[in-house]
């Protein structure tokens, strides 16, 4: 009987002390090889002192979004290196198809994208250096975008707080984006400046015959406002062209529709512009995208693009989610099943603020070139 008990007490203390055979194969799969070939996730060392290159560059190999921020760089940085005379792959593809000889298909054609918040942010000051250096080649925004820029030199938009109370700010007279606050006075300048010009616009139109199109109505309201603190003078001044898909969409919808009251029978084709710039994607060398944000703006970029079959570069920058199917979540692979952008393209979306984001990006890509 003590035998028994020692040979049950034996078998009980092997089972015990060995893994069970179900639990190590769940637990210890074998690695395959296929990583040996991938970027070791490693951060920064700052024992080795402040060097901002290395940071950023570290960035790459520090995962999450840090990570797509690192391919963001890497991807501008292409855009802006593209050359076609050194591109022989492209141009044996395309010699029958495209004239290799137009100066304006040399360089990869750099489309620009952002919401109407941004303007209003301090990013545009960042805008506004892109485009008086003339590093982008089209911009593409909202009424906000436009109207907010000319507003800035005319007053000032203020930091607040994002918790202010609206019924507050709303019997003070102040509009709140976000934390920043714009008092009511700024669009009473607004409508002071703008329906004088309106009213010209209306006279060349009846006298001349001007078709006026959202591009062109920006690149006269460039001309206008001659203030050099102003994105879209140095898009006048750099014959940038700039599209609104929705210019009615703000404070400038406002004014037009004020001024078909004093003034009727302004008119302004929608139609023209979308010609424009689509024709600015298909007669293109390469294109690149950077879209910050989401919405009409984003899709009007992407929507030219697909008329060239896709752009070969794209930067998203939003922290919008896919899950409801907007335009603004979609990720650039949705964008690649419509055609709007290339299946071997270089890609990727960075999921954060743009307003923190985007300034470093620039520090990392196009200033770097002018200051290196």
């Amino acid at each position: 009987m003590a035998t028994q008990q020692n040979n049950e007490k034996n078998t009980e203390s092997q089972e015990q002390s060995s893994i069970p055979e179900i639990a190590q194969s769940a637990v210890l799969v074998k690695s395959q090889d296929s990583l040996l070939d991938s970027l070791e996730i490693k951060g920064y060392d700052f024992s080795l002192g402040i060097n901002y290159d290395k940071i950023f560059s570290s960035y790459l190999s520090t995962g999450f979004q840090a990570t797509n921020f690192g391919k963001a760089i890497e991807i501008v940085n292409k855009m802006l290196d593209w050359d076609l005379s050194k591109d022989l792959e492209y141009i044996e593809e395309n010699k029958d198809k495209i004239d290799i000889s137009d100066p304006a298909k040399q360089k990869c054609k750099i489309f620009l994208g952002f919401t109407s918040n941004m303007i209003s942010s301090g990013l545009r000051e960042t805008f506004l250096y892109l485009v008086k250096n003339k590093m982008v080649n089209v911009v593409v925004t909202t009424a906000g975008g436009i109207e907010e820029d000319f507003i800035k030199c005319m007053a000032k938009t203020y930091l607040g707080d994002f918790n202010l109370d609206g019924k507050t700010l709303r019997q003070s007279g102040l509009n709140r984006i976000g934390n920043l606050l714009v008092p009511n006075s700024n669009y009473c300048k607004f409508e002071d400046w703008i329906i004088p010009i309106f009213d010209q616009m209306l006279l060349e139109q009846k006298q001349k015959g001007t078709l006026w199109t959202p591009s062109k109505v920006i690149h006269r309201l460039g001309k206008e406002i001659n203030n050099p603190e102003s994105v879209y003078y140095w898009a006048y001044k750099n014959n940038i062209p700039v599209y609104c898909p929705a210019l009615t969409d703000g404070s400038l919808g406002d004014m037009l529709y004020f001024h078909s009251y004093k003034n009727p029978g302004l008119v302004i084709d929608i139609v023209s512009d979308i010609r424009a710039i689509n024709n600015e994607a298909v007669f293109a060398g390469k294109t690149g995208m950077i879209i910050l944000g989401g919405g009409a703006m984003k899709h009007h970029i992407c929507n030219a693009n697909l008329m060239r079959n896709g752009a070969e570069y794209s930067v998203y920058i939003n922290t919008g989610q896919e899950f409801d199917g907007s335009d603004a979540g979609a990720r650039p692979d949705e964008a690649v099943s419509w055609g709007k952008i290339k299946a071997n393209a270089e890609v990727v979306k960075v999921f954060a603020d743009a307003s923190l984001i985007f300034p470093l990006l620039v520090a990392q890509t196009f200033a770097k070139r002018q200051f290196s």
